[in-house]
């Protein structure tokens, strides 16, 4: 998959474009997505940014090839390749400017948690949240849980992190899981309008993001919950090995 960036009125989209496998992540495409990034922090003119994904998805999550090759994985092996996934959308989520995700069709497992580091969330009505972990038998990795209860509430990272339930973009935004959600068509303007307002002065913005960093920064909380359920996404993923769940 590539990562496209674009910058336009001064806000950087970062669009995932590998619609074949509907923008799912691998190693590849997670250290692609973390290069744009840094471009973006490096641009001074750059106020703001949304991350989407091509073809009416968003992202699926991790490449199923990435998935079956941890179970054959060593132990030190599964934990280097699952950082190098996980961090594509920590490294979103420590954009030094404001950060929109412009959700359309599936955001499912690590693509709901790199919907979820962004500071705001638009969805299409009709977009699919799907955390896809615990329903195919895999624990929850990269903060999930946290990121569900950050964005929304305890409740709802319990329905759909542990229970496997998933929820529509209008469903979440009544939720409060998501800030707003529209028709499809109009989900790449809304989230531009959003971004562009606050891009045009570009040093404010990163003065804003600084000062929304600092007094409500929950980082080390979200770095404290990756390093939880890795051990156990590790666990889940060995034990599969091609059996299934034991």
């Amino acid at each position: 998959m590539n990562v496209r960036l674009e910058v336009r009125d001064h806000v950087a989209w970062l669009t995932l474009d590998g619609p074949a496998n509907r923008n799912a992540l691998d190693e590849t495409s997670a250290a692609a997505l973390v290069e744009a990034c840094e471009t973006v922090d490096a641009d001074p003119a750059v106020g703001a940014a949304v991350v989407t994904g091509a073809g009416g998805a968003f992202c699926s999550g991790a490449d199923r090839s990435v998935l079956r090759g941890l179970s054959q994985c060593a132990a030190d092996r599964i934990y280097d390749r699952l950082d190098a996934l996980y961090r594509a959308f920590q490294r979103f989520g420590e954009l030094k400017v404001p950060t929109v995700a412009a959700v359309e069709g599936a955001a499912v497992g690590a693509g709901l948690n790199l919907a979820l580091a962004a500071d705001v969330v638009v969805a299409a009505d009709d977009a699919l949240l799907v955390p896809g972990f615990a329903e195919n038998g895999i624990h929850p990795g990269g903060g999930h849980l946290h990121l569900l209860a950050h964005k929304g509430s305890r409740q709802i990272a319990s329905a759909l992190g542990i229970f496997g339930e998933r929820t529509t973009g209008a469903r979440a935004a009544q939720l409060g899981l998501v800030w707003q959600a529209v028709p499809a068509a109009e989900l790449a303007g809304t989230a531009h309008e959003l971004a562009r307002r606050v891009a045009a002065d570009a040093p404010l913005a990163r003065a804003l993001k600084n000062s929304l960093r600092l007094t409500t920064s929950d980082q080390a909380d979200w770095r404290a919950a990756i390093e939880v359920e890795r051990a156990r996404q590790m666990w889940s993923v060995a034990r599969r090995n091609g059996k299934g769940p034991q």
